[in-house]
């Protein structure tokens, strides 16, 4: 993985360079000689963000069957309504 520093103008100056390089690793956008904005390929972005999994496979683990859970029963009591 390259990774790629660039400054405001230069990303102004040349958007495919940073586009193309992007394709290769993150591309570090500095402002005054400070990062301020990362700009990554979506198979990056969707890879780090987990883009494409459902509910289920987020929440699946091996090996979960064999863990014992057993939560007590909630019980939710409301107070009489007194409608007189």
């Amino acid at each position: 993985m390259t990774i790629t520093t660039l400054t405001s103008r230069e990303l102004n100056q040349d958007v495919g360079r940073a586009k193309r390089a992007a394709q290769a690793g993150p591309v570090f956008i500095t402002n005054r000689s400070h990062p301020t904005h990362v700009l990554l390929s979506i198979e990056d972005y969707r890879q780090l963000a987990g883009a494409g999994r459902s509910l289920v496979e987020a929440l699946s683990m091996e090996g979960l069957a064999d863990i014992d859970f057993a939560p007590p029963k909630l019980r939710i009591e409301t107070p009489p309504v007194d409608l007189s």
